[in-house]
């Protein structure tokens, strides 16, 4: 049976663009795009977890919002449950320390990456927002 892994994704929006970040090689889904963050830690709570991922994989702290999407995929490695969250930019700009890119495109253009699956229900919901 395949473990269940809890995951956050921030939808960093500065002036009406998004933050895309492209993992790196030797990372399972290589070269695919994701909204940052990462796995939920006992304890904690999903915008806790967010807030802290951000902060270690990136270098700046965010501001967590309304919830986007929640998905489950199933990959080879196991089920990944991501919950995605509206965010802003509370202080710094994001750094790459997990990534190899970073994008800021517009909630049309988003379609446009290679996405990891479990991230394309939410791209595919923010591509029909207008304001953001």
């Amino acid at each position: 049976m395949k473990k269940d892994i809890h995951v956050v994704g921030a939808v960093i929006v500065k002036d009406g663009k998004i933050l895309c970040a492209q993992r790196g090689p030797g990372k399972s889904l290589a070269y695919k795009w994701e909204f940052p963050g990462g796995k939920i830690e006992k304890g904690e709570l999903p915008k806790e977890a967010l807030q802290r991922e951000i902060k270690e994989e990136m270098k700046c702290t965010i501001e967590v919002g309304d919830q986007v999407e929640h998905t489950s995929y199933e990959y080879d490695f196991g089920i990944v449950h991501l919950t995605t969250f509206i965010c802003k930019l509370n202080e710094g700009n994001p750094i790459l320390t997990e990534h190899v890119n970073i994008k800021w495109l517009q909630p049309s253009e988003l379609q446009t990456l290679d996405w990891a699956p479990a991230d394309i229900p939410a791209i595919n919901k923010l591509a029909e927002e207008v304001n953001l």
